[in-house]
């Protein structure tokens, strides 16, 4: 008997293009980036939206990179507010004109997601790797608010920032936000180059933890706060991508569809293209997107435990870095035998001595 077709995905994750103008130290885009060249055409995205819409698809998020930087963006918004998905803009806010924001907020754009480095400019410019990136951001701030879009705050903390956990989330409520995410540093791609120089303490993990509490206790009712903790300090896995091939569905600038942003760094996998395939065809018959679907893949601990349906064996990357194998237990989880590893690497990262950060650049891929 063959298995039930899988539910269809809530979200599109469209990466438009990998070209921005930041150059942050633990950068989530793979580490070959796509050439201007390589991006699917405006028609193409098209589309991928009717296609979305027609599958079941209720939100999409245009992302990078830096979506701005497409010249379609507000065509690209405008085709999915008709098809009536809800409409989400991931923006890092500079390597564009403010005022561009209107033509996007014109066709009908729900949402924008705005990424900030840290409170204090001059810190913030460092890390971005751009001079002037934070002023910029809080000009694009002013005008999410005049043109009455809603804004979440996205703040990616470290150990270099994250002790202003309290000034972020005040910081999101001067900005208008509805909604702040604060996001540690994942450990993947290029953020791996520079984990000696991210990583946080075990004391700082559990200071966020706690301003955390206090911060959605003062903001209950106005604001929002989302977490996303440091997985190396951990008991138990995340449950990544509320499971793989389950909820997501991510378009790479060239067009190769994922079951989350980090799944080419898995070397067996082969992802079809929505140049070559339909996007529900691959959502439901591709191998890449069956291989770690639901439970029947995993092995002990993970198949016997009564936790497999709430985290769905964790991140699949992960247990590729650590393991060697995309298969096995997520060593965030306790029952890992590489458990203690983890922890063993987090505790030498977060007190290593580094130099500089190794910033991301053109020439450095």
């Amino acid at each position: 008997m063959s298995a039930p077709a899988p539910a269809p995905p809530m979200a599109l994750l469209a990466e438009l293009t990998h070209r921005c103008a930041l150059k942050c130290p633990y950068c989530s885009n793979p580490l070959e980036l796509e050439r201007r060249s390589s991006e699917l055409d405006t028609s193409t995205w098209l589309r991928l939206i009717d296609e979305a819409a027609a599958m079941g698809v209720l939100q999409i998020s245009f992302s990078g990179g830096e979506p701005m930087l497409r010249p379609d963006i507000a065509v690209l918004v405008s085709r999915a507010v008709e098809r009536g998905l809800y409409t989400n803009l991931i923006t890092s806010g500079v390597g564009f004109a403010p005022e561009a924001l209107e033509r996007v907020a014109q066709a009908g754009l729900d949402h924008v997601q705005l990424s900030v480095q840290g409170v204090e400019d001059a810190a913030a410019d460092h890390v971005a790797g751009l001079p002037g990136s934070a002023a910029r951001k809080r000009l694009l701030a002013g005008e999410i608010a005049r043109l009455g879009l809603r804004l979440t705050l996205n703040a990616v903390v470290h150990r270099g920032n994250v002790a202003q956990i309290p000034a972020l989330v005040r910081l999101a409520e001067d900005w208008g936000a509805a909604r702040v995410e604060i996001a540690h540093v994942q450990y993947y791609g290029w953020a791996v180059a520079n984990r000696d120089r991210l990583m946080p303490t075990r004391a700082q993990v559990e200071r966020a933890t706690a301003d955390l509490a206090a911060e959605r206790a003062r903001t209950a009712g106005r604001l929002v706060i989302d977490a996303v903790l440091p997985d190396y300090y951990a008991s138990y896995p995340k449950p990544c991508m509320g499971g793989w091939g389950a909820r997501h569905i991510n378009v790479t600038p060239a067009g190769k569809a994922l079951p989350c942003h980090a799944a080419e760094t898995i070397p067996h996998l082969v992802f079809d293209n929505v140049r070559d395939r339909p996007l529900a065809e691959i959502w439901r018959d591709s191998a890449a997107f069956n291989a770690y679907r639901g439970t029947d893949w995993m092995r002990d601990p993970c198949r016997s435990c009564e936790r497999r349906e709430r985290d769905f064996g964790g991140c699949r990357c992960q247990a590729l870095l650590f393991a060697g194998d995309a298969a096995a237990t997520d060593p965030a989880c306790r029952l890992s035998p590489l458990h203690a590893d983890m922890l063993a690497v987090a505790t030498r990262d977060s007190t290593a001595d580094a130099d500089a950060y190794v910033f991301r650049t053109p020439g450095r891929r």
